[in-house]
């Protein structure tokens, strides 16, 4: 899902883009006055005169700002300085009308890329009027009648057309780049929440059971040391099952962090396991319907942590009652489908950008991005659907044994 576009401008990093642009503007003007001079089209002087006092000024002036700032010479108004100057060009030597629009779209193209979708647009809508008046203005060239509504028509189209595909483009790049960030970050905000709920976890509870254990395993020696031996046996018995629940304890925080292994786990395995946990820590009951689908370790590692933010998402915010979790091969592809009857997000859209509160569904399209899938989600007041899609390796085509050819060797 693509974010909308807005009017904001977008980031150029690093700025090495702006800066070239810069110097091929400046390389291409100094191009242009030596070429005319060398092949004598400089018709009686003006296009060297404008080139000289109006492009050449600019184009240095850019070249200094984009070494200086890059960030001032993306600004909008740097475009409209070079279609300006391209429509200055144009009523002083309309002849070389080719010339022009082709460099106008040049601009377009490059100015779209610099701005994004909307304002790469606008850009491109503002320098078509402004070069196409100036060429009207003129009235002179080597078309014109319909001929000229013919060309003009069509290269208005192109460069809209072009800022629209181009600015498109950039804005998704932008926005998959931003989501790389977002990602890295709450991936850094995730690992420090785990290590300290880790810390807190087994300060509060094993490490303070052990100490009990130890004093209970004093007391029992103590007991055997003055023959109470049924004192003895109490306190043994105590230590166990202390011991006992320390052991599931510490399972359940193993099995909460995920599954390691799923070079022996399977991702059936992984959910079956967890599937009592689930149920006793959330209260809602978790049905299975799990084909036997061969998974690769880093599918199945995905996979699992989807379904566990979706039975977690399930029991711990949308008060669910039941949750379904299936997983089928559908042609090429496995397909993960967690369904539950809990309440939905209302108004927030799962998809869209992430939010406070909803950056498990973040980390699910992320998951899904990773492993070349797709994810959907359909949500309502009766409850959640999350459907994942994965693509399967093609099983490796056995070797084929060496023939040996009669009469060879």
């Amino acid at each position: 899902m693509r974010v909308a576009p807005d009017f904001r401008r977008m980031p150029i990093e690093p700025s090495g883009p702006v800066v070239t642009f810069a110097a091929a503007r400046l390389a291409l003007v100094l191009l242009t006055i030596v070429l005319a001079v060398l092949l004598e089209v400089s018709f009686e002087g003006k296009l060297v005169g404008v080139l000289a006092g109006v492009a050449l000024p600019w184009a240095i002036g850019m070249l200094a700002l984009a070494l200086r700032d890059p960030e001032a010479a993306q600004h909008p108004l740097v475009a409209a300085g070079d279609f300006t100057v391209l429509a200055v060009l144009q009523l002083v030597v309309p002849e070389i009308y080719s010339l022009y629009r082709f460099s106008a779209l040049v601009l377009v193209a490059v100015h779209a890329h610099f701005q994004g979708e909307r304002r790469g647009l606008a850009i491109a809508a503002a320098g078509v009027a402004l070069v196409v008046s100036a060429r009207l203005i003129a009235d002179e060239g080597p078309v014109g009648g319909n001929l000229l509504v013919l060309n003009e028509a069509f290269f208005g189209v192109v460069a809209v057309a072009s800022a629209w595909l181009i600015g498109r483009l950039r804005t998704s790049e932008s926005a998959s780049r931003v989501r790389a960030r977002e990602l890295t970050k709450r991936t850094l905000r995730g690992e420090s929440e785990a290590r300290r709920r880790i810390a807190e976890a087994i300060h509060d509870g094993p490490v303070q059971e052990l100490i009990g254990l130890d004093m209970m395993l004093a007391a029992a020696s103590q007991a055997t040391d003055k023959g109470e031996h049924d004192r003895s046996l109490e306190l043994i018995a105590e230590a166990r099952a202390l011991a006992e629940k320390n052991v599931v304890s510490l399972r359940e925080e193993i099995v909460d962090l995920g599954p390691f292994a799923f070079e022996e786990l399977s991702f059936a395995q992984a959910v079956e396991n967890c599937m009592p946990i689930w149920q006793r820590r959330y209260g809602i009951e978790v049905m299975l319907t799990l084909e036997r689908v061969e998974l690769p370790p880093e599918v199945a590692g995905h996979l699992f942590r989807v379904t566990q933010e979706a039975v977690v998402n399930a029991g711990r915010h949308a008060n669910a009652g039941q949750v379904a979790v299936s997983l089928r091969s559908v042609g090429s592809a496995a397909e993960l489908r967690v369904v539950d009857d809990g309440r939905g997000f209302e108004d927030v859209d799962p998809l869209g950008p992430a939010e406070p509160g909803h950056l498990g569904l973040a980390a699910m399209r992320e998951r899904a991005e990773m492993l070349d899938g797709t994810l959907e989600i359909e949500t309502s007041e009766r409850g959640t659907k999350i459907l994942v899609t994965v693509p399967l390796p093609r099983p490796a085509r056995p070797k084929r044994p060496w023939a040996r050819v009669p009469g060879r060797s």
